[in-house]
């Protein structure tokens, strides 16, 4: 069974975030801290869509050219990205090149603005599916799921106001990657929301 490992620094660790310089540096400053706030939201929720059947290194790297390609992920300045838009998009080599997720992006764009508009707002729509109180943190990675009812009810609601590339194991990694769930391993130094 796969727990928290010491790094070369010292610091006991999730093995995931242990080894890549990048992926280090997220787990430690990143992922697991709550996050707020509508495009902050929606660039996590667009990049778990990107990274999908990818690794999620792949993902980090590209970040910046992501964030560049898509307005910073301002979901205003996405939602009037019209179809010129998205070849521009298709033909950027620093992004995932992918019709289906980009298309995602930019009708997710819209439909946050359609929950901005009518209520209750991305932040307290995706935080309402966040547990209370917390599960207790995994000991193993093997303990770590990969949907819970959680999710799945928060991938429903998210497809019923229109959202794409948000079933339920994507918004699992939306709730762990934004604090909504603590799922650093027990031996971890970031577990118990340190």
């Amino acid at each position: 069974m796969t727990g928290a490992i010491v790094g070369e620094d010292g610091i006991a660790r999730c093995p995931w975030g242990a080894g890549d310089p990048l992926l280090r540096e997220y787990h430690d400053t990143e992922w697991g801290h709550e996050l707020h706030g509508r495009d902050a939201l929606y660039e996590r929720l667009s990049l778990e869509g990107f990274q999908s059947g990818l690794s999620w290194l792949v993902i980090l790297r590209k970040r910046p050219a992501f964030r560049a390609a898509f307005a910073g992920f301002d979901a205003e300045a996405v939602a009037a990205f019209d179809d010129a838009d998205v070849e521009r998009l298709l033909a950027d080599a620093g992004i995932v090149r992918n019709r289906a997720k980009i298309v995602a992006a930019v009708a997710n764009a819209r439909a946050v603005l359609a929950v901005e508009r009518d209520g209750p707002g991305l932040d307290a729509l995706l935080w309402s599916f966040a547990p209370d109180p917390r599960p207790a943190p995994p000991e193993t990675l093997e303990g770590v799921q990969a949907t819970t009812p959680a999710s799945t009810a928060m991938a429903k609601e998210l497809r019923r106001r229109g959202l794409r590339f948000v079933g339920p194991t994507t918004c699992h990694a939306l709730m762990q990657a934004t604090g909504m769930v603590d799922e650093h391993l027990a031996g971890c130094f970031r577990s118990g929301g340190s």
